[in-house]
């Protein structure tokens, strides 16, 4: 362990193993919600999506940062190749799981609490549509970075770090406060 860079593969396999172990327990932990049904599980997954939410959210705002610095860094550089480590396992521990979790849950509730109804919750998926189109986006720019491929400047990463805040006010206003 001593002299071991997080940017070696050993920790990039341990990191994998805990978000699996994770993940394992989200879903166990739904399994046995949804086997027991429980008076209050429309607040137990509701609470559940709303941290997948979270996952995601930090992850959607935190790498645009990390394509930013990595755009300063010359191609092939030991800086490079960890800004390329970083952002793969970003995009597969953190933010696609996030992802999955928060679209499973999200159109559970959909369905279950208000039957797609509702011109506030149609705007609230097409909402969240556009926020997983960011997240595509950002998985191709990951590919990109990862084969020195980029064509983008740091100014315009900068600009696409507001594209997920912009959606994620309109989405909790709509959420909140179900203007129509």
């Amino acid at each position: 362990m001593m002299g071991e860079k997080q940017s070696d593969s050993a920790p990039g396999k341990r990191a994998r193993l805990r978000a699996m172990i994770a993940l394992a327990a989200f879903a166990a932990l739904l399994g046995v919600l949804f086997a027991a049904r429980p008076d209050d599980l429309y607040l137990w997954v509701k609470a559940l999506h709303i941290i997948a939410v979270i996952s995601w959210m930090a992850a959607l705002l935190y790498m645009p940062r990390l394509f930013i610095y990595h755009t300063d860094a010359p191609r092939g550089s030991p800086q490079s190749e960890t800004f390329k480590i970083m952002e793969q396992r970003l995009l597969k521990v953190i933010m696609n799981p996030a992802m999955m979790i928060t679209w499973g849950l999200g159109l559970y509730l959909a369905w279950d609490v208000y039957g797609f109804r509702g011109g506030w919750l149609h705007a609230k998926l097409l909402s969240v549509l556009l926020l997983t189109l960011v997240h595509v986006h950002y998985s191709r720019a990951v590919a990109a970075f990862g084969r020195d491929e980029n064509r983008r400047n740091a100014r315009y990463w900068r600009l696409m770090n507001e594209v997920p805040t912009l959606l994620m006010i309109l989405i909790v206003i709509l959420v909140v406060v179900k203007p129509f």
